[in-house]
């Protein structure tokens, strides 16, 4: 069986067909619609039967979708892509393809896809931590995500930032979720930007941080120290918590290589035991873990 893998962005929907070996056979990408539903809907079908023409063998279809889809009444909520709340697109889509779809968010495939081929494939409990815009994650075992019982396995990032002290991280900030002090709120790039901000009175995002860290920008390598340290009092919670065989990190702020220097170690400071050996590893597929997590996931539920 082909592996049909799909991941629906704000701007554009990629697409990747895998062979059970991992090798892409096809990958291709449209513009989201995001006009109404049924436009979605429709340009999201017709696009998935594009991709698996000429294919002359089953086609299983994994979705990475933003936002959830509510257990009792199957509509996604929480999306993103507004036109897709309150809708129940997986039911609509399985209707209109004659075939089951997989979903799950993009932490969760990202997880999936480099537990199962990718920086973590020789590990059996897999953590993916996401560092973007927002901050997510994953847990993985045996190459099988676990969701838990409330589908909130590896949200790491609604926690409260662990050992925070104002004196050290600043004032309280309130997230958008409705708590306060949540890890996303510092360690995102978002995050990152509003401690610049905060600090120093400038608005600038996480690119231009880089920049102004990379000309030796006193402000910005002070705040780039504490960064760390809060990163890795998060990471030390997971381990505390989960004690994965390895930490996978994907996201825009992964590509940052400063960000890896010694982070084992600070790490270990905070960690529950004193001895402290678990990998953290930048992500190997990059941008396209999502997709092909979403291929996985549907290459799972097929069996």
């Amino acid at each position: 069986m082909l592996n049909l893998g799909l991941d629906i962005g704000g701007t554009k929907t990629e697409a990747v067909i895998l062979n059970r070996e991992g090798e892409a056979l096809s990958t291709q990408r449209i513009a989201t619609v995001k006009t109404d539903y049924p436009a979605f809907l429709h340009s999201l079908v017709d696009f998935i039967r594009h991709v698996t023409e000429g294919f002359n063998q089953p086609v299983s279809i994994g979705l990475c979708l933003p936002g959830t889809e509510d257990a009792d009444t199957r509509v996604i909520k929480n999306s993103n892509i507004v036109v897709l709340n309150q809708q129940p697109l997986i039911r609509d889509l399985e209707h209109a393809l004659q075939r089951p779809v997989a979903w799950d968010n993009d932490a969760n495939c990202f997880t999936l896809s480099e537990a199962t081929d990718g920086a973590a494939a020789q590990a059996d409990i897999v953590f993916g931590a996401i560092l973007g815009t927002g901050c997510g994650g994953g847990l993985s075992m045996h190459k099988t995500l676990w969701p838990g019982r409330n589908r909130n396995a590896g949200e790491w990032g609604h926690n409260p930032l662990p050992h925070y002290a104002p004196e050290q991280d600043g004032p309280a900030v309130k997230c958008y979720c409705g708590q306060w002090n949540c890890t996303e709120s510092f360690i995102s790039g978002t995050g990152l930007a509003r401690q610049y901000h905060q600090r120093h009175a400038l608005a600038l995002d996480a690119k231009e941080f880089f920049q102004r860290l990379e000309s030796g920008e006193a402000d910005a390598a002070a705040l780039f120290s504490l960064y760390k340290n809060q990163l890795a009092r998060a990471l030390a919670a997971v381990i505390n918590i989960y004690d994965p065989d390895v930490i996978v990190v994907g996201g825009g702020l992964s590509r940052i290589p400063a960000i890896f220097d010694g982070l084992d170690r600070d790490v270990a400071k905070y960690v529950f035991n004193t001895a402290c050996s678990t990998p953290i590893v930048a992500a190997k597929h990059g941008d396209s873990s999502g997709v092909r997590g979403a291929a996985w996931l549907g290459a799972r539920a097929m069996g």
